[in-house]
Formats: C-alpha cells, structure tokens, sequence
C-alpha cells in the first residue's frame, strides 16, 4: 500500500478499533477532510473479514463491478442489448478504471453513484416510463449518498449538468417536468441520506458556526467551517490552507484521456463517419443532449485553478456508452447509428 492508501486503511481500522464512525482519526487527530463514508466501507470490510490490505480493497472493487453493470444496463436502455454489453465491457476494461481503482480511494464508488443518478434522472423524464416517482427516489438518494461520499461535489455537478440538461432540451420551465422529478420530495430524501452525519459530526467537532474565507497556521473554526469552507470552496479555488497539491494543466487534463480511455479512445476518429439519427429512440436524444450538458459542465470547471485528473473519474464512465455502440459500427459493421459520443 502506499502513503494514501496507508493513511485510508488506518484511519478505517481506528474507526473499528476505537467505536467511532462519526469522526475519522489518525494518530489520534480528528481527520476531516473526507466524509465519514469515505472510511465506512472499508471499516465493514475490517470489521468482517479482518485487517488486511486486500479487504481494504474489496470495496472498491465491489464498486468497479457494479459501475460496469450499470454502465451496461444504461447504454441498453438507450441503445439496445448488444450497445450495452460492449459498453459495459468498454468500462470494465479501459485504463482509467484501473488505475483510479488500485489506490484506495472512493472515486470509482462516487462514479457509481454520480452514473446512477444520471440514469435515474433520464429516466424520470422518459415519456415512455411507467415509474418516474420511482426514479426520481433513486435520484435523490443517489445524491445524498454522492454527498456522504466526496461531499458536495457527489450533489453539485449532477445537479448542475441536469439544470444544463434541462435547457437546452427546453424542459427547464415546464411544470410537468418537476413534476416527474419531484425535487421537494427529493430534497428531503438527499437530506435524510446525508444529514445525519453531518450533524453528528458537527456536535462531536465544535465550534459550530464561522464564515471566515481565510485560513492559516493554528486558526480552526470548527467541522462546519474547515469541512466546508477550508475544505470546499477555499480547496476548489486553490486558497486553501495548507496550500493543495498539484494542479493539472488544462490541455494535459483532455490530453490524458486518450490514455484514461485506453484501449477504446483508438477508436475516436471513427465518429467523424457516423451520423446521429435521434429519431428513432427519446433515449437515445436524451443521451446526446446529457453529453453536451456534462461536456459543458466540464469546460466550466476547467475555468477554475483546481484540476485533477482523478476528478476526472466520472467522465470515463460516460465514454463508453459511445464506445460500445462505436465498437459495434467501427468492428462489428453494424448498421446502428451512435448517438451517445464524446
């Protein structure tokens, strides 16, 4: 294991050892960078199968495997069987996956969770679907359990790609899509998942209010503030303190895909061949018009100094949507057209 996953284990057996699952701790010191689901899935792991490096792992690749499932599931509703197991595939076997997933961090576990909300959201709005109330639970929950997971970020980008979504599919003003999506309902859903520890961890870890937008040597304002404040906005503009590490620059952070996507990103200069019939299938549009949300969402994030590229994670899922169904136009020579691309 090295540093970080030393630091991730350790802190998940103290949890174990010590009986406190609201406030991680190492060497005896609150740890409150990361929330507590951060370390929860590796302290059951301890707690059930003993403390070895491998069963630190097994959440994670627990979470690979689930994300390749839903990754399959989602490009079949959208593009039919065959799209959906190439797809799948895609994602189970790309470089990106592999590499994020060999260090014991929970981005491929937040990718899941981002990937399911992006499903859920489709389908809630899909004219087609029988249980939107249904989905529109799952979306919700996705979200708070995205929040416990890598804090806000797990609720701000899906939110903000579907908002995006939204307009430029003309929806974000019709009264019957909030009402499939039933964000009041929602809302209280997300906060139920989320909440609790945040609360908890707050009364553990006093003082409970500060709205300083500074940091330095010695100066602590609470969980609230540090996690949120110091940890958040200050850590995402790059102020905060002690000053982040590395940054990426921004033509690195594209170029890197090529090799986060391998072996499948071989197969780009194929989409300039295909057309994008869309309208054969309201899942298929849906997809099209959610890739140019998140690709949009993307450029934006790009705007701002704090770039890494396991940030990064979430978007390899997306590709291999357009991937399956380019495995199947470019390899296989089948006629179906690819609508969901980069």
């Amino acid at each position: 294991m090295d540093d970080v996953d030393g630091a991730v284990a350790q802190i998940s057996r103290n949890m174990v050892t010590s009986g406190d699952w609201v406030t991680p701790r190492a060497d005896g010191i609150a740890f409150l960078e990361k929330p507590a689901m951060f370390y929860w899935p590796i302290a059951v792991a301890f707690k059930i199968f003993g403390v070895h490096d491998w069963a630190a792992r097994i959440p994670f690749a627990l979470s690979a495997i689930g994300l390749a499932c839903l990754t399959c599931a989602f490009a079949a509703w959208a593009f039919g069987r065959r799209a959906g197991l190439y797809a799948g595939l895609c994602i189970g076997t790309c470089v990106g996956l592999f590499l994020f997933t060999r260090i014991v961090i929970p981005d491929v576990t937040l990718t899941l969770t981002i990937a399911l909300a992006m499903w859920a959201f489709l389908r809630a709005l899909d004219e087609e679907e029988q249980h939107p109330r249904f989905w529109a639970f799952v979306l919700a929950a996705s979200l708070g359990i995205g929040v416990l997971l890598k804090s806000l970020i797990g609720a701000v980008f899906p939110i903000a790609t579907g908002l995006l979504y939204l307009f430029l599919t003309k929806q974000l003003l019709v009264a019957r899509t909030w009402k499939r999506l039933r964000p009041i309902s929602g809302f209280f859903i997300a906060f139920l998942v989320a909440a609790p520890w945040h609360i908890l961890a707050a009364r553990h870890n006093p003082p409970y209010f500060s709205l300083a937008l500074h940091g330095g040597p010695g100066e602590y304002h609470g969980f609230l503030w540090f996690y949120f404040i110091n940890e958040q906005v200050l850590r995402f503009l790059n102020l905060r303190y002690p000053r982040d590490y590395n940054t990426v620059p921004r033509i690195w952070f594209w170029l890197f895909h090529f090799l986060w996507l391998f072996p499948w990103s071989v197969y780009f200069p194929a989409i300039a061949k295909l057309s994008f019939n869309l309208s054969r299938s309201t899942a298929r549009g849906a997809c099209v018009c959610w890739r140019f949300a998140g690709s949009g969402l993307s450029w934006c994030f790009l705007r701002f100094p704090r770039r890494r590229n396991i940030i990064r994670c979430p978007a390899i899922r997306r590709w291999p949507c357009c991937s399956g169904r380019q495995w199947l136009r470019a390899v296989i020579g089948s006629g179906v057209e690819l609508a969901f691309f980069l």
